[in-house]
């Protein structure tokens, strides 16, 4: 807890019991008064090494749901349990818990309501061991999306975030895709919605046991994260209108 607020960090969690302990192991107890798991049907032991570690709410999908559905789920529990600041962790250790703190601290004082921890801000990206190709990719993709969304974003496609409460009161995010365009669509929404986003140099760490999607379905996400800021771009036009990226309160 900070000032008052309650934080939750959410795992949505997919064959990660290789890396799900040194994970929970680093996430910053002393402000966190939370942890839930969402297992997206995995096919190793990630909910027993889950249990054994005394996480607090775990949620397994009897199928696979996708990492939007996943996350999805995660939202929502942690909305039900009225979490002021939730922190999206993966449990892969690809991101460190060390910047939960920095992340919290941002939205709790009120400077921001989202803060992203991003891998291209400074120099460590392929440093990190981030494959080259989608270094390339990224940076393609992300000047694409600022010019056609006007904004000024390092990185569109990290995967550790931290919101407010109102922040996810506030946007549709049900309504995304289940599969990995589900994190662009829920920036389109923020930005569509008036909040700003923050963003803090995150370390880079690739490894064997760190999730990673293949070439192909790359190429599926990049084709989905431009429809997405077309889209954006043309309801903030007025040409078109997309209901998931209208205010819950519309």
């Amino acid at each position: 807890m900070i000032n008052g607020k309650t934080i939750c960090v959410v795992l949505p969690a997919y064959n990660a019991e290789k890396t799900l302990e040194i994970t929970y192991r680093e996430i910053p107890f002393d402000i966190v008064d939370q942890v839930i798991l969402v297992d997206d049907s995995s096919k190793d032991n990630t909910v027993e090494v889950a249990r054994q570690l005394g996480i607090q709410h775990i949620i397994r999908h009897e199928k696979n749901r996708g990492y939007g559905g996943n996350q999805k789920s995660c939202y929502n529990k942690a909305l039900e349990l009225n979490a002021d600041i939730v922190v999206m962790l993966h449990p892969d250790y690809q991101y460190t818990p060390k910047l939960i703190h920095s992340m919290c601290y941002l939205i709790a004082n009120g400077v921001y309501e989202v803060v992203m921890g991003s891998r291209i801000l400074g120099k460590g990206a392929l440093k990190g061991g981030m494959p080259f190709y989608k270094y390339v990719s990224n940076r393609f993709l992300t000047l694409s999306q600022n010019i056609l969304m006007n904004q000024k974003l390092s990185e569109y496609h990290t995967g550790y975030r931290a919101f407010s409460s109102k922040v996810l009161r506030s946007i549709r995010y049900n309504e995304n895709s289940d599969d990995f365009v589900f994190d662009n669509q829920m920036i389109a929404q923020i930005f569509a919605t008036g909040f700003e986003i923050a963003e803090i140099t995150c370390p880079t760490k690739y490894f064997e046991e760190a999730s990673s999607i293949n070439f192909k379905r790359s190429t599926i996400y990049g084709l989905g994260v431009l429809k997405v800021s077309f889209s954006y771009m043309l309801q903030k036009l007025g040409l078109a209108s997309f209901s998931y990226l209208k205010p819950v309160s519309e």
